[in-house]
């Protein structure tokens, strides 16, 4: 029987483009309230945005047992393959083809001032490895399900050392100026804080009920709300940049290529990778779907304190948004279409 998506997650890219729609006429048609909207900051973070992000990230911690760690060692080839491409390739060839595209290919289109606030929104994106939604493109292609977890919890682990290391680094290079202390809050508050509280609920709940029940009546009812956070942000997001969009919508198409690119890329090098070393396909699978997919959640989140809500950064990593879902389904059907061909070269 051929698996199908949940609801909001079939269809999480029409209701994006609905948001971007929606968010751009409330933008025109209520200028002063979201004008009013925007002013409401706390140390560089907007306070409805935060709560937002944070809806959007908390649930998705519940998710993760991160006591599969403690298996990382029983079937190393796959593991290291995925942390190769996340950390080692994935950041480094967005910031390469950003760099290559807004800088030279798009140049005669793109201020250079702007070309650095979209460089820098795709490095960030790139360099936040996906979480949830990677449960979802493992089950589309029959993937490991217990090593699909093993790989989201050490990605989540590795995020706390190496995402604001290698944004600065990275940024540095690219001489985009990143204010140190915003980014290590943003870390805090988007990665350290959702996912400590997100243990420490699963471990108290799963003590006082077992595990079923928490599964049952805590992380099923919150899983819309990850998506619907996510929704109301972009509606905000494109209110208060709907101004500039309707003026450059050229340039969502623009953003699009280089992510689009490397996407691609680091999927096929996951999965050929994988291939090689005879990794099973149905871990193969998996991990070239986490070297492809994004924690955009994140991106958003860490773009808008970094950048603020009207910059060019914080436009891209919602572009990344957009284009997540139809991408992410095509990989599936290619990971679903070679499963026999690889088994035979694998077994």
């Amino acid at each position: 029987m051929q698996k199908q998506m949940g609801f909001f997650e079939r269809y999480l890219t029409i209701w994006v483009l609905i948001c971007i729609l929606s968010g751009i006429g409330i933008g025109g048609l209520f200028p002063t309230i979201i004008g009013e909207l925007s002013t409401w900051e706390f140390h560089h973070v907007n306070i409805l945005m935060a709560v937002l992000l944070w809806l959007m990230i908390y649930p998705m911690m519940l998710k993760i047992d991160f006591s599969a760690v403690l298996h990382v060692g029983d079937r190393p080839k796959g593991i290291l393959i995925t942390l190769f491409v996340n950390w080692l390739v994935k950041p480094f060839s967005m910031a390469a083809l950003s760099w290559l595209f807004f800088t030279q290919v798009f140049s005669a289109w793109i201020t250079p001032e702007l070309a650095n606030e979209y460089m820098a929104g795709t490095i960030i994106l790139a360099a936040a490895p996906c979480t949830a939604m990677v449960f979802v493109w493992s089950y589309l292609t029959d993937g490991d399900p217990a090593y699909t977890l093993v790989q989201v919890a050490v990605n989540d682990l590795l995020m706390l050392a190496l995402f604001a290391p290698i944004i600065m680094f990275l940024l540095g290079v690219s001489n985009i100026v990143v204010p140190t202390d915003v980014l290590m809050a943003s870390v805090v508050l988007y990665i350290v804080i959702p996912l400590l509280t997100g243990y420490a609920t699963r471990c108290l709940f799963i003590r006082q009920h077992g595990e079923e029940w928490f599964l049952k009546h805590i992380v099923a009812p919150l899983n819309p709300v990850t998506t619907i956070a996510l929704l109301a942000t972009l509606i905000l997001i494109f209110a208060f940049q709907g101004e500039r969009i309707i003026g450059n919508w050229s340039v969502i198409l623009l953003i699009a290529i280089p992510i689009l690119i490397q996407v691609y890329f680091n999927s096929t090098l996951a999965y050929g990778l994988s291939y090689l070393f005879r990794v099973p396909q149905n871990i193969a699978a998996p991990g070239a779907l986490i070297g492809a997919s994004n924690f955009f959640e994140l991106a958003v989140a860490v773009t808008i304190s970094l950048f603020g809500l009207h910059s060019g950064a914080t436009l891209a990593t919602v572009v990344g948004v957009l284009v997540e879902v139809p991408v992410m389904l095509s990989i599936c059907s290619v990971c679903n279409r070679s499963r026999n061909w690889f088994m035979r070269r694998t077994g």
